[in-house]
């Protein structure tokens, strides 16, 4: 009985120590504050929704108006951007190609030219066959491309007007010889 008694009294002082002064009071709630903020924290973190993984893509060419149909509106969501004439599965990077993200506007579309002039509005609505481009710009182009080469699955070549799709083997993915561009190329 005689420890209870010893801290109750124990508790007193410290309950008095804290309310006599002002700093300690502050102290305390910010302790209490600090430590609401934490576990808020770690109880609030955004789940970020996982990217539905879909099945790979046959490799083909595509048209502009192809190309147009993955901009992540459809119902499975896959984006494909083109890049100095190559077509990439950008579909895992969805937040910044796809709908609402900060690239939206190459989502479906040629990016070379706005990749180029640094500029997202720059999204070509027909073929942009970039001769008009600087050379400092066209490097650019070059290095995009390597790093979307590094990053997302190409799944094909975009076709220039009037130019015929090439035929990939379902094996090797390499064109059969059907379309005008070699394996030398």
């Amino acid at each position: 009985m005689a420890e209870s008694v010893v801290k109750a009294g124990l508790l007193t002082n410290v309950l008095m120590e804290i309310v006599n002064s002002p700093i300690n009071i502050a102290l305390v709630i910010l302790i209490f504050f600090l430590i609401y903020k934490i576990f808020r924290r770690q109880s609030d973190v955004p789940v970020r929704q996982a990217v539905p993984e879909l099945p790979k893509l046959k490799k083909r060419d595509f048209t502009v108006e192809e190309l147009r149909k993955y901009d992540g509106t459809q119902e499975d969501g896959r984006v494909l951007v083109a890049v100095n004439g190559t077509v990439y599965d950008v579909t895992k990077g969805k937040r910044f190609y796809g709908p609402g993200g900060p690239y939206a506007a190459f989502g479906g579309r040629d990016a070379s030219r706005g990749l180029a002039t640094f500029s997202v509005s720059t999204a070509g609505e027909g073929y942009d066959d970039l001769s008009d481009l600087t050379t400092v710009e066209m490097d650019s182009v070059k290095e995009w491309e390597s790093q979307f080469k590094e990053k997302y699955e190409l799944v094909g070549r975009l076709l220039k007007p009037g130019e015929q799709p090439t035929n990939y083997s379902d094996e090797e993915d390499e064109p059969t010889g059907t379309g005008d561009k070699s394996k030398d190329d």
